[in-house]
């Protein structure tokens, strides 16, 4: 067998596998290639049978079992399948016994260009970064080919650019893109569309071609300082705006993006530097100025201040494009507003004696009005301050006076408020006010402990039986101190002495021996105290000494209860009259109760009653219930106890010596009764819960005070009854009625006209 195609003929059994046929595809129209198959047994007789087998037959390759011509049946594409395997083989026709051995051989598709190339990424985006020097690369592009490489030009490439000159270039054998001009400003164009071409058959004519967009976006440098659009900004604050408070704001510009166009403000100068301070607003990237410090349109009017912008990041590569800073001035203008009156001190100490008269000068305040205006200002003191209105300021000069005698042992200090306000204005000022009250020595001293002492019948004399200290409220400048003496009554007794021991104490000293409870168990020793304050006071105070039962080694066993009633009071057996006395009169007063009692007749007369009569019982006297509380007599009759000074019931103490006159003291006991009744009615008048009316209710009880009896025992006058009704005649018209029905005037003239009638 021999494989024959256009140019030569094979034998059949050679191994076809050397072989490669090329069929070139140009188009689907030309007449397909042929190839063809010779076995050396093939006499041309028609008895061999060709078969072909393998990629492709059948479909894409067919044989001629006669001639064993080979057709394809259809264009191939190399980029498809390159290469086809096939196999051939002689048979009988009649029996399709092999002839020969099958022969394998390869049929391979020629390449033609039949594929432009293609950018298989695109389209592209790069990024490039702004005032790029010239041929810096921004990216690199690559198309690919489905042509046989190793075959011709089909896929030889060449790149070019067709859009985005004379900004950019690329490298027509690798596809590099680069910058072609200088100093390219994100600030005048930021993006640019570039068109990138590559084409087969190395460039030349007749070559395919395939394109690409490339958007090439410039980022940013810091290129461009901040600059403030003005050079001169204009500002205003009024006077009564407070520290921390927005004055204005200013922003310098920067094309830049992101840090590259961040801007730090700060104040470089001006006369306004203590009065006011710059922050920068995160969000804004706004410098804003604010007021740091009060300002006074009384005092300075306008304020300069110069602000400077800078970039904190500066790239090196542009520092001789700087400086990267701007500067600006800031001209601040104070409003003047209606300010509140301010005082000249921020507060006030003030002192003045105690007990000193009402309209005493305590000190002055003074506040004005900073205003231009000026206006007179008005003073007065919030009562919330001063609630018991000790003092009062006068409105037009602010003098502080006192409205009463102040005691410093009562209150040491008082703090006040006084306020100050313009006229015609609602804004005002307060301003504290310590006034302190300085003493004076008005309070006598007096004992400092217990003014009683407990001493034994068998005493000796010249012991010490008590040390005495006195205290004084008021408040000395220098040391306090005391001395003692005996009241000049008793300076000469026999029974006690007084020795001052110059430090603020005395002893008391027994003179005698012999006291004995029975014949006096309570001894009253008036002591005069002086101090040593300007002017000196003094006080008489009464030392009792009660005399008690004490054993051998002094210890007191018992004291008796009641003092020694002294001279000038009543006895012990003078009590005992006055209590049989009293114990008499009570028995007088029961037994005439009791009498009053048997004799009393009832209030109301309870007769047999007819069951169609009610008797409607009065048993109230007076007013009711809201008037059975009357005055109590013992207090009238006890001055002590209307003043809620009641004498002790259980000691009643003997003035062995009476207390001298002079004293300064007024009797504890002097209450004048009728002021005492009138100050009760008073208080009763005006009592919220006290009855409405207060009059003694008279009841007039039928049967009582009157001539005639009760009505409610009337009988009929068909029954028989002993009663007398003839004094119904006397009552009047009125009575009539019953007069006749019950009357005996009317029985005697029935009965006698009856008779004559019979």
């Amino acid at each position: 067998l021999f494989l024959f195609n256009p140019n030569h003929v094979l034998p059949l059994h050679m191994s076809l596998s050397l072989f490669a046929f090329w069929f070139v595809s140009l188009s689907p129209h030309p007449p397909p290639p042929t190839i063809q198959l010779h076995s050396d047994v093939d006499s041309g007789n028609g008895n061999i049978k060709y078969i072909l087998s393998g990629e492709g037959a059948g479909t894409i390759f067919v044989i001629d079992d006669k001639t064993g011509n080979i057709h394809a049946t259809k264009t191939l594409d190399r980029e498809e399948q390159a290469q086809y395997t096939l196999t051939a083989q002689a048979v009988d026709r009649d029996t399709n016994k092999p002839l020969e051995p099958p022969s394998e051989f390869i049929v391979k598709v020629q390449d033609i260009n039949d594929n432009p190339p293609e950018f298989l990424h695109g389209p592209y985006y790069a990024r490039v970064p702004e005032m790029s020097n010239v041929g810096t690369s921004v990216m690199q592009v690559t198309a690919t080919d489905a042509d046989d490489p190793t075959y011709g030009n089909s896929a030889r490439l060449v790149y070019s650019i067709l859009q985005g000159q004379p900004y950019f270039s690329v490298e027509p054998q690798t596809g590099i893109i680069r910058t072609a001009l200088p100093n390219m400003d994100r600030e005048a164009r930021q993006e640019y569309d570039v068109v990138i071409q590559a084409k087969d058959m190395g460039g030349h004519m007749g070559g395919l071609s395939g394109t690409t967009e490339v958007k090439i976006t410039l980022t940013d440098v810091n290129d461009n300082p901040p600059k403030f659009p003005q050079s001169v900004y204009s500002m205003s604050v009024s006077e009564d705006k407070v520290p921390g408070e927005e004055v204005g704001r200013l922003k310098a510009k920067d094309p830049d993006l992101g840090d590259n166009g961040l801007v730090n403000y700060r104040l470089i100068d001006g006369d306004g530097l203590s009065m006011f301070e710059l922050s920068t607003d995160s969000e804004t990237r706004e410098a804003v100025i604010k007021l740091k410090k009060s300002v006074d349109f009384e005092t300075k009017r306008s304020y300069t201040l110069k602000v400077e912008g800078s970039n904190p990041h500066v790239d090196p590569q542009f520092l001789a494009w700087g400086p990267y800073k701007d500067e600006a001035t800031i001209k601040i203008s104070v409003e003047d507003a209606d300010e509140p009156p301010v005082f000249v001190a921020p507060s006030y100490t003030f002192e003045v004696e105690e007990n000193a008269p009402e309209g005493t000068l305590v000190g002055r305040v003074h506040a004005k009005d900073t205003d231009v205006a000026n206006n007179p200002v008005r003073y007065m003191i919030p009562r919330y301050t001063d609630v018991e209105q000790f003092f009062s300021v006068n409105s037009e000069d602010g003098m502080i006076t006192t409205t009463r005698p102040l005691d410093r042992e009562a209150q040491a200090w008082h703090n006040i408020s006084v306020s100050a306000t313009e006229i015609g204005h609602h804004q005002d000022t307060k301003v504290r006010v310590n006034i302190k009250v300085k003493d004076v020595n008005d309070n006598s001293p007096e004992f400092a402990t217990n003014n009683e002492v407990l001493m034994c019948e068998t005493v000796a004399p010249g012991k010490v039986i008590e040390t005495v200290s006195a205290v004084d409220k008021d408040e000395m400048a220098h040391r306090q101190h005391f001395t003692f003496s005996l009241a000049p009554e008793v300076a000469h007794n026999h029974n006690f002495s007084l020795k001052d021991n110059r430090d603020s104490t005395a002893s008391i000293f027994v003179l005698r021996k012999g006291f004995s409870r029975l014949t006096q168990d309570v001894y009253n020793l008036p002591i005069e105290i002086n101090d040593n304050g300007f002017p000196a006071m003094s006080s008489t105070n009464t030392l009792t000494i009660r005399v008690c039962s004490c054993d051998s080694k002094n210890t007191i066993l018992s004291c008796n209860v009641e003092p020694y009633v002294l001279p000038a009071g009543l006895s012990t057996g003078a009590l005992i009259a006055i209590l049989a006395c009293i114990v008499i009169l009570l028995a007088i007063v029961v037994l005439f109760v009791a009498l009053r009692r048997q004799k009393k007749e009832p209030l109301i007369v309870f007769e047999e009653e007819d069951i169609r009569e009610n008797i409607i019982t009065y048993d109230d006297e007076g007013g009711g219930e809201e008037d059975t509380e009357a005055f109590d007599i013992a207090t009238l009759q006890n001055p002590d106890g209307a003043n809620g000074f009641l004498p002790r019931k259980d000691i009643k103490p003997e003035l062995q010596y009476p207390i001298r006159p002079g004293s300064g003291r007024p009797a504890a006991n002097s209450v004048d009764v009728d002021d005492f009744i009138k100050t009760r009615i008073a208080e009763a008048d005006s009592d919220p819960t006290a009855p409405p009316y207060d009059s003694i209710q008279i009841y007039g009880y039928e049967g009582r005070g009157s001539l005639a009896g009760s009505l409610s025992s009337l009988e009929s006058v068909t029954t028989e009854s002993d009663l007398d009704y003839d004094y119904l005649q006397s009552w009047g018209p009125r009575f009539k009625k019953l007069a006749d029905l019950y009357g005996t005037k009317d029985c005697s003239i029935n009965d006698g006209d009856d008779g004559e009638d019979s």
